[in-house]
């Protein structure tokens, strides 16, 4: 009896060290050309290229293989790709998140040697500045003197052009010269009339100059018989981390006219230690089809249409939470949804409840990152009901544990509105929820956006 355990015992053994030895084996053969590259080159290389925004390329064999640990390593911890959002409570598109199995093969692909494979066949990806490719106009916004007083900078900006004739724009994206300073810019769009010279007038005006008012009047922002230009709201709008947004033909999109200028409202620069000059774009791509669904914009929280409870203030070495929410009067059909907080942000979540009490899912941030702040779009429009109530929750981190509190010992800190009543400093607190949405029409549940 005991040589018969010892036998079956001794089999399990030999059958253990046969599997061990095969999965050695098959880790041995995990390499850059058949596993790594395709993880990297979706998930990694849209930022990790030239035109990118992070500060060194993930493109070649050689550049992965020189930092192989350390992307292991920040992979494990889920500290990159950076994707904030809940993967388990919401899908959107160009998501940039790892899958468990991909993670340990990148671990395994490191610890077996970072082999390269057959590197031959591969063909790098190729990223313009904007991951909506070669753009159809390129329009240069004035350049801003960034000065170096370590304090946020706040402008209003007119940027004009003059086009051949009218066009379909389809897309439009700001790209930033000063990837790392530039906070975020929210731009509408201007129509003049033929008679109108857009170049007229200044470019920049001071958001915290004390004659900010008579700045702004002379960007001269009206057609020069007196009347009103056309207006897109938010035509553009930018924030670290995002990448433009492009709908199926028909849907947003707006005429732009052969004479006419974009506004940045305001562009926020972070603090700077050096004075550096920015010269940002703005990237529009045209369509012969002429936009049949303009889209809208919602927004909640600070200066938005609904109040935030309690308000937005957030004392020393305290955790609060608060909430925003909003009756919705007619059907809708969501597209891009815009989570917006700053520093001691924590988390933020946000839902809708239908009449019926069912919830709609619409996004949650456990881990809220300043850093990184996307326009959501869902991968299929979601459908909101008249009568529901859509809701955000939010907490906000105001201790020393919070590793971007951005005072040592910390102080109040509340949402303030008195640049123009719409900009804020870094270091004040927002509380935004942004919902780009059309009137519903029957089938939009069904509206694939990727």
């Amino acid at each position: 009896m005991k040589r018969l355990k010892y036998q079956i015992l001794s089999q399990w053994v030999v059958l253990l060290s046969l599997i061990s030895a095969l999965m050695s084996c098959q880790q041995s053969h995990i390499t850059f050309s058949k596993d790594i590259a395709p993880i990297i080159h979706k998930n990694c290389t849209p930022c990790h290229n030239s035109n990118g925004g992070a500060p060194f390329n993930l493109i070649q064999y050689h550049e992965v293989k020189k930092r192989a640990k350390m992307i292991a390593h920040v992979t494990k911890t889920r500290y990159m790709p950076p994707w904030p959002a809940d993967v388990h409570y919401s899908r959107f598109v160009n998501e940039r998140f790892l899958s468990d199995e991909e993670i340990n093969i990148i671990e395994k692909w490191f610890k077996t040697g970072a082999k390269p494979g057959d590197t031959s066949n591969i063909k790098p990806p190729v990223f313009n500045a904007s991951i909506l490719g070669k753009p159809d106009l390129i329009i240069d916004v004035p350049s801003v003197l960034i000065k170096n007083n370590n304090k946020d900078q706040f402008y209003s900006i007119k940027i004009p052009y003059q086009i051949p004739k009218n066009q379909y724009v389809k897309a439009i994206e700001f790209i930033p010269g000063q990837k790392k300073i530039v906070h975020h810019f929210n731009g509408h769009y201007l129509s003049f009339n033929e008679q109108t010279n857009p170049f007229v007038g200044h470019r920049i005006a001071n958001l915290e100059s004390p004659n900010y008012l008579e700045e702004f009047s002379q960007l001269q922002l009206f057609n020069q018989d007196g009347s009103t230009s056309n207006r897109v709201h938010s035509a553009v709008n930018y924030l670290p981390g995002s990448f433009g947004i492009q709908y199926p033909n028909g849907i947003g999109g707006f005429v732009l006219t052969k004479n006419g200028a974009f506004v940045a409202n305001d562009i926020h620069y972070g603090p700077s230690r050096k004075s550096v000059w920015d010269s940002s774009k703005l990237f529009l791509y045209f369509t012969n089809q002429a936009p049949t669904r303009p889209t809208f914009e919602l927004m909640l929280g600070t200066n938005g249409i609904s109040k935030i409870n309690p308000p937005l203030i957030i004392p020393p070495n305290q955790i609060t939470k608060h909430t925003t929410q909003v009756s919705v009067y007619n059907d809708i059909t969501v597209l891009t949804i815009n989570p917006h907080m700053h520093l001691i942000g924590k988390s933020f979540k946000a839902y809708a409840v239908k009449p019926s009490g069912d919830t709609i899912p619409l996004i949650h941030i456990p881990k809220w990152q300043f850093r990184w702040q996307y326009f959501y779009t869902f991968k299929t429009a979601v459908k909101i009901n008249k009568g529901s109530v859509i809701v955000v929750e939010a907490e906000f981190d105001n201790t020393t544990k919070n590793p971007n509190n951005p005072n040592k010992i910390p102080l109040e800190i509340r949402e303030r509105l008195d640049f123009g009543g719409a900009s804020m400093r870094t270091t004040d607190e927002m509380l935004q929820f942004i919902i780009t949405y059309m009137p519903y029409q029957k089938g939009d549940e069904n509206l694939k956006l990727e």
